[in-house]
């Protein structure tokens, strides 16, 4: 939807401003992608909410051979991003994880966080 992380900053901000909820809903495989938020949203009171989406390599590639062509993200870059991945930890600072595995039909299991899923 922001497509930018200019776009991102600014509406993060204004949420922080009018004290508004909201979700970051963007791949952040490592520890350093996701503390730029953590550290900000926790110096400010926040709650932090993970939730971790179960995933492998082939169901990603199949997910994204369903998007519209303009929508695909290419295979290297699933790749490259899988082989970065970090499973997140409450040490990184969040008050509450989830691990999430997609079912058929697009529906979700959400279970409370097991360390070493």
């Amino acid at each position: 939807m922001l497509k930018t992380r200019h776009r991102e900053k600014r509406l993060i901000e204004t949420c922080l401003e009018i004290s508004q909820r909201f979700v970051i809903d963007n791949t952040n495989p490592t520890v350093t992608d996701r503390e730029r938020y953590i550290i900000l949203l926790k110096n400010q009171g926040w709650k932090i909410i993970g939730y971790y989406f179960k995933s492998s390599i082939t169901d990603s590639i199949e997910r994204n051979q369903k998007r519209q062509p303009s929508q695909q993200v290419p295979i290297k870059g699933i790749r490259g991003t899988y082989s970065r991945l970090i499973v997140p930890k409450y040490e990184e600072g969040f008050d509450q994880l989830y691990y999430v595995e997609a079912q058929p039909g697009r529906k979700f299991i959400v279970s409370q966080w097991i360390d070493e899923v």
